[in-house]
């Protein structure tokens, strides 16, 4: 009995063991499956976000791929374009050789010209201070010549004045030196004169009256005498006379140089004046 109760008690055991065996079995193949179908969709959702990735990247990439191909289309036409401008560049480059070396040797004379206008500004510079400075001495200039026009007309009419009197005392002094001369000419004439009678006078005397030797002789040393102071007297009068004369000269020179120095020619006196000679002359 107890072996035959435990026998129902292990069957009933390991019948309910085997039905919690296989509900547990069936549990885990449904948490299986659901993982399974879980995994699945995942898979299939993830594998639809790569498929649409990649398809994105693959359409964008042909698109591009396209887009890059109609560039590199465009690029060749470009090249192609660019590559008949370059020939023709360098067919103008050829033509412009020669304009550009004129043009270079242009600049080259237009930077030495330049350089000659900056000098020439510096100099112009220069002149202009220089032409400040000449202004303000031409001002200074016009202002003491119109100090010296004022100082000149007064002068002027002093040398006009002077002239007047100066050719007045000429006037009078040629008169009175004439005066005098003529007088001392004709007081030294009338004594050669009368010295020349007296000897006349004193031969016919020594002539006629036969005088003796010793008498002769005293007679013949008071004539000497008389004659010595005669010829002293004629010396003075000489004496005199170049003196005269010497001053009057003096005075013409004199005369002569201040019409010079006031800048009035000699012609202008409208008379010749005379310059008397010295005795012996």
């Amino acid at each position: 009995e107890m072996e035959a109760k435990y026998t129902r008690k292990m069957q009933a055991l390991r019948d309910e063991m085997d039905l919690r065996r296989k509900t547990e079995i069936h549990e885990l193949e449904e948490r299986k499956n659901t993982q399974i179908s879980e995994l699945m969709e995942n898979h299939e959702g993830a594998f639809g976000a790569i498929k649409n990735y990649y398809n994105d990247i693959t359409a964008k990439n042909l698109t591009l791929i396209n887009l890059l191909k109609e560039q590199v289309e465009d690029l060749k036409k470009k090249e192609a374009v660019l590559e008949k401008e370059k020939a023709d560049v360098l067919r103008e480059n050829k033509g412009l050789t020669e304009p550009l070396q004129e043009a270079q040797e242009l600049v080259a004379e237009l930077q030495k010209k330049l350089v000659h206008y900056y000098r020439d500004k510096e100099a112009l510079m220069t002149s202009k201070a220089h032409l400040k400075i000449t202004q303000k001495e031409l001002k200074d200039l016009q202002w003491e010549h119109e100090v010296l026009e004022q100082r000149f007309s007064k002068v002027q009419e002093e040398r006009d004045d002077l002239y007047q009197k100066f050719t007045r005392a000429i006037n009078e002094v040629q008169q009175k030196t004439g005066f005098k001369n003529l007088l001392l000419e004709r007081k030294l004439h009338g004594l050669l004169t009368l010295l020349e009678q007296k000897e006349v006078e004193l031969s016919e005397v020594v002539a006629a009256s036969n005088l003796d030797p010793s008498a002769l002789s005293l007679v013949s040393h008071k004539l000497e005498d008389v004659l010595s102071s005669k010829n002293a007297t004629i010396q003075d009068l000489q004496l005199q006379l170049a003196r005269v004369c010497k001053a009057h000269n003096d005075m013409l020179q004199t005369f002569e140089a201040k019409l010079t120095a006031f800048g009035i020619p000699l012609d202008n006196l409208g008379f010749q004046p005379l310059s008397f000679p010295f005795p012996g002359q």
